[in-house]
């Protein structure tokens, strides 16, 4: 069927346009894993030496050795709508996609817009909106977008490539954890669950003002905790939630993740929203992808297991450090305005991720 010459009366819901929003329509791991075994490197393929970070243990960002003082920070991501309002989807696009190169330790340089809008369906008015919003969070980051990329697609879709840099020596990966480390996370969990709401048209006023809050809350801590010497992890919770991305720290350090779940911090509503099935079917996905690697309590409730996987947008950064610079580490986080940073568990010898 041809796109329609007019534009609807009525502007639709961005959501209704979109099969699933934010990190939520993130590939599944499982699936993801398998389609990087079909499309790793060509044999006979020397990687350059001075690619600091590549996609071996599923980091934020590629990092690039420019000189003995500057590395280039590469990242990118985009998705559909999680929100209506088109410069709050705007904002939380771009937030989650700068926030790749904090938790890699860096300071953003630039970004460029990749943009697919259904041309014939929107409202001009409302493509500019959506810009708009990541423009403003990317004034906030101190960067210009200057460039990018545009099509006409059948799904809405806005979000940026990033360049930063970072001394060589303050590359915070995800391998680096090491046993005995303590585990902060710098925002609650629940955007996920809150999304799900929005989407069955339940979430009230005070439910999408928190979930905007948190979406566009730049990690901007992340710099300041690259210079730390404790410090010595860091990566930001998304698509695969807490568990998923708890697991990537823990395989690419060969530790043991344990976490204590009532440490946890989460998004006021979120735990009766989700032990009333309001969950989103990433949440089963990431499960399915992962369970496996998973230690749970018997008889944890089928509320906590959805919230461990629940695919946050632009979520907090989990930071893996000595402890004695753990009370340094909280300080930053509420120096920058992250008042619900919390010590959530701590690095072991063994596999997996543990619960408590």
């Amino acid at each position: 069927m041809n796109a329609p010459d007019v534009l609807p009366s009525v502007p639709p819901r961005l959501t209704s346009l979109s099969h699933g929003g934010g990190c939520g329509c993130k590939i599944a791991p499982g699936v993801l894993s398998a389609i990087l075994k079909n499309a790793s490197n060509l044999p006979g393929f020397n990687l350059p030496p001075q690619l600091l970070v590549g996609i071996e243990t599923a980091d934020d960002a590629a990092v690039y050795l420019l000189n003995d003082e500057q590395a280039l920070i590469a990242t990118t991501d985009f998705f559909m709508p999680i929100v209506d309002d088109p410069y709050d989807f705007g904002r939380i696009a771009a937030t989650n996609a700068i926030s790749d190169v904090y938790a890699m330790g860096g300071t953003p340089i630039m970004a460029l817009a990749l943009v697919g809008m259904p041309i014939n369906v929107l409202p001009l008015e409302t493509i500019g909106a959506i810009l708009r919003g990541g423009q403003d969070v990317c004034r906030d980051a101190g960067i210009p977008i200057a460039g990018g990329h545009t099509i006409d697609s059948v799904e809405p879709i806005y979000g940026l490539v990033v360049l930063g840099l970072v001394h060589p020596s303050r590359v915070k990966k995800n391998s680096g954890a090491r046993e005995g480390d303590v585990l902060v996370l710098g925002k609650p969990l629940g955007v996920g669950i809150l999304s799900a709401a929005l989407k069955k048209e339940i979430l009230d006023a005070a439910g999408y003002a928190q979930m905007i809050d948190v979406t566009t809350q730049l990690n901007k801590p992340g710099i300041d905790l690259a210079k730390l010497d404790g410090v010595h992890a860091m990566t930001d919770i998304t698509g695969f939630g807490l568990a998923g991305h708890g697991l990537e720290l823990a395989r690419g350090a060969q530790l043991k993740m344990t976490l204590d779940l009532k440490r946890v911090p989460v998004l006021p509503g979120v735990m009766a929203l989700a032990e009333a099935g309001v969950v989103t079917g990433a949440s089963g996905r990431n499960w399915a992808s992962y369970g496996a690697e998973v230690s749970l309590p018997s008889g944890t409730p089928a509320a906590w297991q959805a919230l461990l996987c629940d695919p946050q947008t632009s979520g907090g950064l989990l930071v893996s450090c000595a402890p004695e610079v753990e009370a340094e580490v909280l300080a930053c986080f509420a120096r920058h305005g992250f008042a619900q940073a919390s010590t959530i568990g701590v690095m072991g010898h063994g596999r997996g991720l543990e619960v408590l």
